[in-house]
């Protein structure tokens, strides 16, 4: 494993342990030319998962452009990186269960909304903001409502 802080070639793994899911296993190597410690994932490589967009293009799935939009809605929050992680490969086990070789971006973005409406209700907001593209404080305003309903019903039954 090349290492990403001098390229040198060779390193040693110091630490290796599945993730909660156990279909990733997580290292920590040590780069054998400047001693610096990266961590590396390790994963079975998965049948190819395509993303329909709104405007009928078709990409990959990647889990990284999720994880990126969850960082930002996460930013100053109580909310680590591993369960961050966490939450992304929940959907994207999710996606793959569902055996279809497609799915659609709407499909992906509710998933996403449905742990993080769990998770952490100001960075749901935060995520629903730019996911939905509120078009106006109106429909802002109905997101917010629609999450106190949910939070009243939740604590009640």
């Amino acid at each position: 494993m090349r290492c990403p802080f001098c390229g040198h070639a060779e390193s040693r793994v110091v630490d290796s342990r599945p993730t909660a899911e156990g279909s990733v296993i997580r290292r920590r190597r040590e780069c054998n030319g400047c001693q610096q410690r990266f961590t590396t994932y390790e994963r079975v490589e998965e049948q190819p998962l395509v993303v329909i967009k709104k405007d009928g293009r078709r990409e990959s799935f990647d889990r990284k452009k999720i994880l990126a939009g969850l960082l930002k809605a996460c930013e100053k929050r109580p909310i680590s990186l591993e369960t961050l992680e966490g939450l992304v490969d929940d959907v994207e086990r999710e996606l793959r269960r569902s055996m279809k070789g497609e799915v659609r971006s709407r499909e992906v973005g509710d998933l996403v909304m449905a742990r993080l409406r769990e998770l952490d209700e100001v960075a749901y907001v935060r995520f629903a903001s730019v996911y939905r593209q509120f078009a106006d404080v109106t429909s802002f305003m109905d997101e917010l409502r629609e999450l106190m309903q949910y939070r009243k019903c939740e604590r009640e039954g």
